[in-house]
């Protein structure tokens, strides 16, 4: 019987398992979850699924909870740290396939360094999408639990909600932004970014991320959040942007094209045990 092998690896404390097709077809949804799970299973902030027979290397990306996210920036710098340490690519720039759109990706300073070119910045609601007229949605007023809320509509090729403040206060990311990602307005939910502006280089966000939760740094979530804070002409071309995790480094060039740099450790390389689902059923198909 095959392995059940995953490779560990995180992005400014934003970790993810990383498998081969062949290992995710043998698991349900339920066991995924089990997977992802800190307490019952090896623990993660969601599953990277090399799809490893095609042509050009393809990435499924699924959340803790067990739904599919179109895109990830940490995610996608990950999975190109994972090609590189498989020999499958190398220094030279690559594509890499996902539901959001096909982006480029490019390992540098040995392995630990990943650009991402991660497309163009899309301000359209009906890009999240999201249950709001008009053609950009930059000051959208929002009353959560007696907040006071404005935000921005951005898709990274995946959705996102940019809540401008003066002030980042982590606590308040963590209270509400479950309630954010889970308004009516976002039919297929939203990933959610408080902001605060430091000067015109630099920013502070908070992340709440779709199907996984308050998160300590998000790729996307830096694109999405830099390029709103762009499209209001409070920063400019070149941002960095400060998470609890770390920091990653931002920079637009056109109409919008927003490209990311930052950091990947590999951590460990496990084989997972079967007794970890010996509780669920359907089990996992014998090979």
């Amino acid at each position: 019987m095959n392995k059940l092998i995953f490779h560990r690896y995180h992005g400014l404390g934003n970790d993810y398992l990383v498998c081969r097709r062949s290992v995710a077809d043998r698991l349900s949804n339920q066991q995924i979850q089990r997977i992802c799970d800190r307490h019952y299973g090896l623990g993660s902030d969601g599953l990277l699924i090399d799809i490893d027979d095609l042509d050009v290397p393809t990435l499924r990306i699924i959340n803790p909870d067990g739904s599919e996210a179109e895109k990830s920036g940490n995610g996608l710098r990950i999975y190109a740290r994972y090609l590189f340490d498989i020999d499958r690519v190398k220094h030279s720039p690559f594509f890499v396939n996902t539901l959001g759109g096909q982006v480029r990706c490019e390992v540098t300073e040995g392995a630990h360094q990943v650009i991402v070119d991660m497309g163009q910045a899309n301000f359209t609601p009906a890009a999240l999408p999201a249950s709001v007229e008009g053609e950009e949605v930059l000051a959208l007023p929002l009353l959560i639990d007696g907040h006071k809320l404005t935000a921005s509509l951005v898709s990274m090729g995946n959705p996102h909600c940019v809540i401008q403040v003066k002030e980042l206060d982590l606590a308040l990311v963590q209270e509400i932004g479950g309630k954010i990602e889970t308004m009516p307005i976002f039919p297929k939910r939203t990933n959610v970014q408080f902001v605060e502006v430091q000067d015109r280089s630099n920013i502070r966000i908070g992340i709440w991320e779709r199907g996984a939760g308050y998160t300590l740094a998000s790729g996307s979530s830096s694109c999405a959040a830099a390029s709103a804070m762009r499209k209001l002409g409070l920063v400019d071309d070149n941002v960095t942007v400060h998470m609890p995790g770390g920091r990653l480094a931002i920079s637009f060039s056109g109409d919008f094209q927003v490209k990311m740099c930052g950091p990947v450790q590999k951590i460990s390389t496990s084989m997972l045990d079967e007794d970890c689902f010996f509780d669920m059923q359907p089990a996992i198909e014998q090979q």
